[in-house]
């Protein structure tokens, strides 16, 4: 191999390398943003999204996946979680906490307009999702709730005892 084609190749390799490394940062950063939505199908409207098999794109495909932003604030009381979900009612959320573990899946339908026109454009998701959040402290179960409101779920989590933050007195000697 020639100098200038082994100077080609090492280049090659580390724009490669280079481009490989931002595409893993790329897909850790936004990998929490993402969520799996399912779409509508007849049959499994029953099924949890747990169960859901492949997707099936019906009439409007979307690629099985959207983005719900969300938020986790944490203080010395508390964890809250927001989760933007516009479209849906309160009533289409499911809640459960699995120890460190936050899981609300749920189901967005649409109101699909297909008598006489053509979808020209389609981004946004519809059918059942599923959204895992890891919670930086242990909470109280009991204790949590959640609300809807203008197309944001917010859910409270009051921290454990032993999860909270205590300030510790110096005394002298």
């Amino acid at each position: 191999m020639t100098k200038l084609a082994e100077q080609f190749k090492q280049g090659a390799d580390q724009a490669w390398e280079s481009l490989a490394e931002g595409w893993r940062e790329l897909s850790a950063r936004a990998s929490g943003a993402l969520t799996r939505l399912w779409p509508e199908r007849a049959e499994a409207a029953e099924a949890s999204p747990r169960q859901a098999t492949a997707p099936d794109p019906g009439p409007l495909p979307f690629g099985g996946w959207a983005f719900m932003a969300s938020d986790v604030f944490d203080d010395d009381e508390k964890v809250v979680v927001r989760i933007e979900a516009p479209g849906l009612r309160r009533e289409d959320f499911n809640i459960e906490l699995h120890g460190d573990r936050l899981t609300v899946w749920g189901e967005k339908r649409s109101d699909r307009e297909l008598s006489r026109g053509r979808y020209r454009v389609v981004q946004c998701a519809y059918g059942s999702f599923r959204r895992d959040v890891a919670l930086p402290a242990a909470v109280k179960a009991d204790k949590t709730r959640a609300s809807y409101r203008d197309g944001v779920l917010r859910i409270e989590l009051p921290k454990a005892d032993e999860a909270r933050a205590r300030r510790i007195e110096v005394r002298a000697a």
